[in-house]
């Protein structure tokens, strides 16, 4: 009966592997007329219909299956017909296989007559049972394979495969037959070459796949989860319950035979990264992976992470899987990082254990107060010392030449002509099943199928066999013998090249997650963030790296240079005070120079490295962008010098002078002009390739391409750059780019958004231009023709709108405003900064170039002017503010000596005259803005604009000299100035000026007040100035102090720029008033008028110099003179 049944599987066996099904073969099947093909198919496809409808061949070879395991074990150990019971049940479990991986692709066709094989099995539990029970048999380890391989199947296929097997009261069974399985595995001491054979790869493989399939599954059963009820609610025991789980976390920690358990290992830890990543199963595993006894796994870092790795030569399987183990581990750690919840004790522990025993150190404050309830752990965690950190280590580990994959042909292939069929072959990316040559490996690698290469260059052989002589067919077949050599050296270079790039990945993120959410664990952040950056750029440089290797290890870069510049502004700690002092905002975490000079040095030689790519490239424009902002940034940009200095004055003692604002600033200058040096180096090669991706890359790269010639030219101090620019026509080209698109209609599309980028870079570098180098930059944009070219665009075609079923919503809005506004702005800022290229004295020369290409620009764009001269200023944003401020300010510097009437501006400035000069801007807020200091910044553009205004009327007064009235005829149909607006201006500068003046001696003394405000008064100020984002419930008082003493410092430096912005407003005013009262025919009629005036005067001059913080000798001088002359009005 054995040997009949043995003989009937080797039958069915062979019909089914040696036919291969074809979409042709199942189209004959059921069309009579389709090509004879049939007939050569017919067994296999007979024998397959037999199976999906559980007839005679099902039947029988079922029925040697549900023998039973143990019989059949009882049976080999009798060695009654063990050997071939054994062998009879093999070929039934490969037949099951067989028929598997091929009934699906007949089932559709041939349904409702033939089922699928798994439908087949499960009309009897038992069926299914028998099948899965056979990975108990360890006499024969093919046995084990082909059961575990059929559990694979069935639980991709068959839904409620676990609760089947609770049902048939089987599922303890089997989670210990598998657990049992595994075990022996990792206990044997033979190397398994194929890992396809690999019992214990198979079974993590199996547990990997199954993780993300509908609950229960599998993966849940075999690891000891709560199948019977909640999966993320399992308090997973592995101690006391025999599972695959407990012989995992087993053998990892001890982590033993390397050489023999190094595929096991790494298939292992990439089981439990999964399962941390699953969202079912992540609460239970972390809660287990956080407890004490399984923090071996951060200490695994500084043993197997570390451990230098066998050659390449020697074993290279090994080398590939040990690169792949560190991978998982480190990814593991990084996503532990990520999602742990510190507020838990027994999270935080696991956290610190996994900080200390990778980066080699975490904060000692955080350690005295965590673990002081915990003396066992503090003490595991400082068993071993903290020498360096192993996160240098593990790069030094990945650094080494990758091995070349490129494709060698032999002289023979290339005189043949041949070497392009095989080049046609080997880019076709298809598998094998498709007609190519390729497969997937376990590991996702698409790596070379040797027999369908080994097939393919037959034919290609037997094609030219008949053309070629004895001699030349030896040495085609010798060609080929090295072709199929050459294919297995590529699968394993590129099998090493992709383990190297991802224990690379798995090392970026453990650095990026630490740096980027638990930098507050580490003692000394600044030092840790320099080793970081240092060495990923000194990796970066290496030449043994990789273009995909150093756009990862870029991306870390800029992580911790972001961090870094992150750091600059974070309240400075290591004190045990809560106060915080004007110092602490200047004396900020830096870097030396010398370390910030290094890095610079590293990354231009990064950036200049051989091998490269536009994407690698703009990562590292993007990291140098970041690192001149580090730099530039020693203090906050809203916090201007004077109050600096005026609290330092308080603050300082006679033992703290070196500690100063001036000091500071020199090493500021000296870091900058160092910064210069460096460049300068290397600034052809720089320019060239920055020019080369501004001009041929992408949009993206052009964009920024262009900031970084900005930020070049910020830190040129010799012009060296500007002429480096010219030289290569850089500037020029800006300007017709900018004028091009402008001239165009917008588009709400990708493509235009992303171009609008670009030019919104191209406009950065223009206004950088005018302003670092001043009157000579703008002098330089002015002589290329800027002015004829941005008259020449069309700026309200940037408004138009388009389908908004084009774009998704986020991007129509985003856009639109782009399109409505910001295009108009950059070009107002460079107009603007052609009027300082203009003298006074030369305003009256009609002729005056610069004068008339400003005129002519506003007459050009009239459509523009009037559109902003006219918006509705209530409730208005500051971009609005801006335009208007701007727009007024370049018609007030040029528009008084236009004489013709066709295109006048001059009702439109009036009538903001009219409108602004009386207004209490302390009270009328334009902004509408909850946010303090949005408001603040709001008053400050309204009272420019009112200073460029009254600037206008001052020109009409003193260059034209115009005489004003004293109020407004009501008769009259158009607006003029009246000196009824001018003491408006008057009257409401003068108030501002009481009022800020109060406002800002108010803010100096809170500031100085600040250590003895409460935490709730301290959080008032920070909810004014819309900060709470900046600060968490966590945070100490001294982080909140110092948040509200740089909100409060840039109040008081916005009303310290405010005040001189009045004084000038009121300078104006007075002089056009006091040209008016020394006129004796306007001087007639003001006696009423003076009246109204006095009071105002007297307010000015009670002004106080501690208030306003300037010197008012010269102003109060000019006031009572005022004065003077309007009381003589009065009396005469």
């Amino acid at each position: 009966m054995g040997a009949c049944s043995c003989l009937l599987g080797a039958f069915s066996h062979v019909v089914l592997s040696m036919y291969d099904i074809k979409d042709d073969d199942i189209y004959a099947s059921v069309n009579t007329l389709a090509p004879s093909s049939l007939e050569r198919q017919l067994p296999l496809l007979e024998l397959l219909k037999d199976f999906m409808s559980g007839k005679v061949a099902f039947r029988n070879i079922m029925n040697i299956i549900l023998v039973g395991v143990d019989s059949i074990i009882n049976e080999r150990t009798t060695q009654t017909y063990g050997i071939i019971l054994e062998r009879t049940v093999l070929l039934s479990l490969e037949i099951f296989i067989l028929v598997m991986e091929r009934d699906l692709a007949l089932a559709d066709v041939f349904r409702p007559l033939y089922q699928p094989l798994d439908v087949i099995l499960a009309q009897s539990h038992r069926q299914i049972v028998a099948l899965l029970e056979f990975v108990r048999y360890d006499y024969l380890p093919q046995i084990q394979q082909c059961s575990i391989k059929i559990m694979g199947i069935l639980s991709s296929r068959i839904v409620g495969l676990v609760q089947l097997l609770l049902k048939a009261d089987v599922g303890k069974m089997v989670i210990e037959d598998y657990a049992a399985c595994l075990e022996f595995r990792f206990d044997d001491f033979q190397v398994i070459e194929d890992t396809k054979d690999d019992v214990g790869v198979l079974t993590l493989q199996l547990l990997v796949d199954n993780i993300c399939r509908p609950a229960p599954n599998i993966t849940h059963l075999l690891l000891g989860f709560d199948v019977n009820g909640s999966i993320e609610q399992t308090v997973l025991k592995p101690k006391s319950q025999y599972s695959c789980l407990k012989i995992i976390l087993d053998n990892l920690e001890k982590a033993t035979k390397p050489d023999i358990n190094s595929l096991l290992h790494e298939f292992s830890f990439q089981l439990l990264y999964e399962l941390c990543l699953d969202p079912l199963t992540c609460g239970p595993v972390m809660d287990l992976l956080s407890t004490k006894k399984y923090q071996f796994f951060s200490k695994h870092v500084g043993t197997i992470g570390v451990t230098p790795l066998p050659k390449r030569n020697s074993n290279q399987s090994l080398r590939i899987s040990m690169l792949h183990e560190r991978a998982w581990l480190l990814k593991m750690l990084a996503l532990a990082l990520h999602i742990s919840d510190i507020s838990s004790s027994v999270y935080r522990e696991a956290c610190m254990a996994i900080l200390y025993h990778t980066f080699g150190q975490c904060a000692e404050n955080f350690q005295s107060t965590s673990l002081i309830h915990s003396h066992d752990a503090l003490t595991s965690i400082s068993d071993v010392p903290a020498k360096r950190n192993k996160v240098l280590d593990l790069l030094e580990v990945l650094q080494f030449r990758c091995p070349d994959t490129s494709t060698k042909y032999p002289q023979l292939l290339s005189s043949l002509g041949i070497e392009s069929k095989i080049e046609e072959i080997l880019r076709n990316s298809a598998t094998f099943e498709n007609g190519g040559v390729y497969y997937y490996s376990e590991r996702g690698d698409r790596l070379i199928d040797l027999d369908a290469f080994r097939e393919k260059l037959l034919q290609i052989s037997q094609e030219l066999n008949s053309q070629l002589t004895e001699p030349e067919k030896a040495g085609l077949k010798e060609s080929v013998h090295h072709l199929l050599k050459w294919a297995w050296r590529y699968n394993k270079n590129l099998e090493e090249q992709a383990a190297q790039l991802h224990m690379l990945t798995g090392w970026s993120q453990i650095v990026e997650v630490a740096v980027s959410r638990r930098m507050s664990l580490f003692e000394d952040c600044s030092q840790l963030l320099f080793e970081l950056l240092d060495a990923s750029l000194n990796a970066t440089t290496s030449p043994d790296c990789s273009v995909k290797m150093a756009y990862v290890l870029t991306n870390v870069s800029l992580t911790c240079m972001a961090k870094l510049r992150d750091e600059r502004f974070i309240c400075p700690a290591g004190t045990d005070s809560d106060a915080v002092t004007c110092l602490d905002i200047i004396s900020s975490k830096q870097l030396p120079n010398a370390a910030c000079n290094s890095l610079l040095f590293k990354l231009v030689m990064a950036t200049l490295r051989n091998e490269s790519s536009e994407i690698l490239r703009r990562r590292q424009y993007a990291l140098l962008l970041s690192y001149f902002q580090y730099c530039s940034s020693i203090l906050d940009s809203d916090v201007p010098p004077s109050v600096l200095r005026f609290l330092l004055l308080e603050e300082q003692d006679g033992d703290d002078e070196d500690i100063t604002l001036q000091k500071v600033l020199k090493e500021h200058n000296e870091l900058a002009h160092a910064n210069f040096s460096i460049i300068r180096k290397e600034a052809q090669a720089i320019v060239d390739l920055v020019t080369k991706d501004a001009f041929h890359g992408s949009e993206a790269g052009k964009a920024l391409s262009f900031y970084v010639l900005d930020a070049l030219i910020s830190i040129d101090h010799e012009k060296y750059f500007l002429n480096q620019l010219q030289s290569r026509g850089i500037l020029r080209s800006c300007l017709s780019d900018v004028a091009n698109y402008l001239s165009k209609d917008s588009s709400l599309a990708s493509e235009s958004s992303q171009r609008f980028c670009t030019v919104d870079a191209q406009f950065s570098l223009l206004l950088r231009l005018s302003h670092h180098y001043g009157k000579h930059g703008s002098q330089i944009l002015l002589s290329m023709g800027a002015l004829q070219n941005l008259s020449a665009c069309n700026l309200m075609g940037g408004q138009k709108k388009v389908n908004p079923r084009a774009i998704s919503k986020i991007v129509k809005e985003r856009t639109g405003e782009i399109d409505k506004r910001s295009l108009i702005t950059p070009v107002l800022r460079i107009v603007t900064s052609f009027t300082s290229l203009v003298d006074s004295a030369d305003f009256l020369e009609v002729k005056n170039k610069i004068v008339r290409e400003i005129v002519d620009f506003a007459k050009q764009h009239q459509s523009v002017f009037n559109s902003i001269l006219r918006e509705n200023m209530t409730g208005t944003n500051l971009l609005t503010l801006e335009q208007l401020s701007m727009a007024v300010s370049i018609l007030s510097k040029v528009w008084a000596y236009e004489e013709n009437e066709e295109c006048s501006y001059i009702q439109d400035l009036f009538s903001l005259m009219h409108s602004l000069f009386s207004v209490d801007f302390g009270i009328l807020n334009f902004m509408q803005s909850p946010n303090m200091i949005e408001n603040q910044k709001s008053e400050l553009i309204a009272f420019g604009l009112c200073f460029s205004l009254v600037s206008y009327l001052y020109v009409l007064a003193t260059r034209k000299n115009m005489r004003f009235q004293v109020s407004y005829g009501r008769n009259s149909d158009q607006q003029h100035p009246t000196l009824q607006m001018v003491s408006d201006l008057l009257n409401s500068a003068t108030l501002a000026l009481e009022r800020v003046g109060e406002e800002k001696y108010m803010l100096l003394n809170k500031i100085r007040d600040l250590n003895e405000l409460s935490r709730k008064e301290v959080d008032e100020i920070i909810k004014v100035c819309m900060k709470q984002d900046c600060i968490s419930p966590n945070d100490n008082i001294r982080k909140r102090r110092y948040i509200a003493m740089i909100d409060l410092c840039c109040m008081a430096g916005n009303r310290d720029q405010l005040i001189t912005l009045l004084l000038q407003i009121t300078e104006c005013a007075v002089t056009i008033l006091l040209i008016h009262f020394q006129d004796d025919a306007s001087a007639k009629g003001l006696s009423s008028f003076s009246d109204e005036l006095l009071p105002v005067l007297e307010r000015l001059e009670h002004l106080k110099e501690d208030k306003v913080g300037r010197s008012l000798k010269l102003f109060h001088r000019s006031i009572t003179t005022l004065k003077e002359m309007t009381i003589r009005t009065i009396t005469i």
